[in-house]
C-alpha cells in the first residue's frame, strides 16, 4: 500500500505523530534525518508495522505522498538559539522530490519566521515550485507530552497556521484525521509563536516554584503544602512543582540569537532552573554534614535518572550534572532506574543497584530524582538511612523534601 504521509524526523516529535497517524488508519512512511533520540519498543514497532507504517529506504519515496511533515530535532546551538541544521537538511531532501499539490507542514520547534524565511526559500529553490500556488505550506506546533495517558494526539487540539488560507485548510484537513479539534492561527508566524509561548510558559513557571522551593526551605515553610492549598483556587492559578532541574526536548527561547531581542523573563528562568542541580547537591552535602558525615567518601544512591517519570528518555536530565557534582565532592555515586539498564557519566559507567531496598539501606544518602511508578516510596523511606526527595512524592515527614 502506498504511503499517504511522510514523517521526516523520527525523534521525540516525529515518532508520536507517526504512531497517531497509523492509529488513525493513515499509511505512513518514516524517514530519519540522523541520530535521533526517541525509540519504540519491539511491541510498539510491530503494531505500527501491522497498521501501515514503514521506514523509507530511499529519499525518492518522499515524492510519493500527499502530506509531508518535518519533525527534525532543533537542539540548542552554540549561540544559545535553536540549531536549524536538521530542519534545513530535511527541507533540501524533501524539496528535490517535491511534487505539485503536496502539503508540507513543519512541526519542529523553531523561532517565529522560520517557515516563511528559512523553509519556504529552501523548498522553492530546490523544487522549482512555489509555496501557496504549487504546494501547500504550514506550521503546526508539536504538542507532545510523552507518557501522558490523559492527553493524546486524538484529544489534544492542533494549532495550524498556513502560508495562505488554502494552505491552512489543506493542513487542517490532514490533522482533522488525527485530532478532535483543529485551531486555525492567522498565519505561520502566529503558529510558531504559539510554540514559543507554550514552551516558555512551562519554563518560567517551573523557575518560579524552584525559587520558591529555595526560599521556603530557608524560611522553614513547607512549599508542598503551600502548593496543595494554592491549587484549590479555581481561577488565576495553575500548579507547577519544583524539581532538581528541567529536562526534556523543549528548549526555552529568548530569541537573542535570531532577532537580537531578549525575553528577559525567559533568560532569568533559564538561570534559575540551571542552578537547581547545584542546589540539590548543596542540600545533599548539608544533610550529610547534619548527620555527622562528609560528602567525601559518602555513598550516594540516585533514584530515577530520566527526565520524566516512567520513560527511558534521558534528554537533558539533571541527573547527569548532579552525579558529576557529587563525584567532584568525592562521593561514591550509584543509581537505580527500572528504565535504564546502564548509565555513563563523564564516559565512565555508574554502578547500577540491582536491589533497590538493599542499596538504599547501604547508602549514606538516597536522592529521589524521578518518581517512577514502580517505586514504593513509603517502603523506601523506611529502608533508606537518609532520603532527599526532590519531587515531593514521599509521604509527609517520611523524607527531607526539596
Amino acid at each position: 500500500m502506498p504511503a499517504d504521509l511522510a514523517v521526516i524526523g523520527l525523534g521525540p516529535y516525529g515518532l508520536p505523530l507517526a504512531q497517531a497517524a497509523v492509529a488513525a488508519g493513515i499509511p505512513t512512511l518514516g524517514y530519519r534525518t540522523g541520530p535521533e533520540p526517541g525509540s519504540l519498543s519491539p511491541a510498539e514497532l510491530r503494531r505500527m508495522l501491522a497498521a501501515g507504517f514503514r521506514h523509507a529506504t530511499s529519499p525518492a519515496e518522499l515524492g510519493r505522498v500527499r502530506t509531508a511533515v518535518i519533525c527534525a530535532s532543533t537542539p540548542r546551538g552554540a549561540d544559545g538559539g535553536l540549531d536549524l541544521a536538521q530542519v534545513e537538511s530535511a527541507a533540501r531532501t524533501l524539496a528535490s522530490r517535491l511534487r505539485p499539490h503536496t502539503t508540507v507542514i513543519l512541526e519542529s520547534p523553531v523561532p517565529p519566521g522560520t517557515t516563511e524565511d528559512v523553509l519556504r526559500p529552501l523548498l522553492e529553490e530546490c523544487s522549482g515550485l512555489r509555496a501557496g500556488r504549487d504546494f501547500h505550506l504550514a506550521y503546526s506546533p508539536s504538542r507532545v507530552d510523552p507518557g501522558n495517558r490523559d492527553f493524546t494526539p486524538a484529544n489534544t487540539p492542533k494549532v495550524i497556521g498556513g502560508l495562505t488560507p488554502a494552505c491552512t485548510e489543506s493542513a487542517a484537513a490532514f490533522y482533522s484525521r488525527l485530532t478532535d479539534k483543529v485551531v486555525r492561527a492567522r498565519g505561520p508566524r502566529e503558529a510558531e509563536t504559539v510554540q514559543l509561548l507554550e514552551t516558555n510558559f512551562r519554563h518560567v513557571n517551573i523557575a518560579l516554584v524552584n525559587e520558591m522551593a529555595v526560599l521556603c526551605h530557608d524560611m522553614g515553610v513547607d512549599l508542598w503544602d503551600v502548593i496543595r492549598c494554592a491549587e484549590t483556587k479555581p481561577f488565576g492559578f495553575q500548579a507547577f512543582r519544583p524539581g532538581p532541574g528541567v529536562g526534556g526536548h523543549a528548549v526555552p527561547q529568548d530569541l537573542t540569537g535570531h532577532t537580537g531581542r531578549t525575553l528577559r523573563m525567559v533568560e532569568l528562568a533559564q538561570q534559575v532552573n540551571n542552578q537547581m542541580p547545584r542546589y540539590v547537591v548543596q542540600r545533599a552535602a548539608t544533610l550529610l554534614n547534619e548527620h555527622g558525615k562528609s560528602a567525601r567518601g559518602a555513598r550516594v544512591l540516585l533514584l530515577g535518572v530520566t527526565y520524566k517519570p516512567d520513560l527511558a528518555d534521558q534528554q537533558s536530565t539533571p541527573a547527569e550534572e548532579i552525579a558529576v557534582r557529587l563525584m567532584s565532592l568525592g562521593a561514591s555515586v550509584s543509581y537505580h532506574d527500572p528504565h535504564i539498564p546502564s548509565w555513563n557519566v563523564l564516559d565512565r559507567p555508574v554502578p547500577r543497584a540491582d536491589s533497590l531496598y538493599e542499596a538504599a539501606a547501604d547508602a549514606d544518602l538516597t536522592i529521589l530524582l524521578q518518581q517512577h511508578r514502580t517505586y514504593d516510596l513509603q517502603g523506601l523511606s523506611v529502608k533508606a538511612q537518609l532520603l532527599l526527595d526532590t519531587r515531593g512524592a514521599t509521604p509527609t515527614g517520611a523524607a527531607h523534601r526539596l
